[in-house]
């Protein structure tokens, strides 16, 4: 089992910048990627941006030079630097940590989620 505990959301004007955390813990040995995931009302929960072991990075076209994912493996941390920020950023953003074992299986774990607000 992975733990994941989520920290830094709020509320910020636009054009402004938040950094999310992740912490994981439990048995994070056996985790492949991690990543960011964001839901909005009333739409579906949509990846922000993926990390993997080797720290390939990826990232949705919508955020693509505004946010950053960076990992410290000596805290079990992952980050998401959110710069720029727009109104439609507005979501709760939620950790992901997968589990991959073949290309055809994944084992997903989730945090509770951080509210990011942005307004003004």
């Amino acid at each position: 089992q992975v733990q994941l505990v989520e920290s830094g959301g709020g509320l910020v004007q636009p054009g402004g910048s938040l950094r999310l955390s992740c912490a994981a813990s439990g048995s994070i040995f056996s985790i492949d990627a991690m990543g960011w995931y964001r839901q909005a009302p009333g739409k579906q929960r949509e990846l922000v941006a993926g990390i993997t072991r080797g720290g390939s990075t990826n990232y949705a076209d919508s955020v693509k030079g505004r946010f950053t994912i960076s990992s410290d493996n000596a805290k079990n941390t992952v980050y998401l630097q959110m710069n720029s920020l727009k109104s439609e950023d507005t979501a709760v953003y939620y950790c992901n940590a997968a589990r991959i074992p073949t290309p055809h299986a994944r084992y997903d774990y989730w945090g509770q989620g951080t509210q990011v607000t942005v307004s003004s």
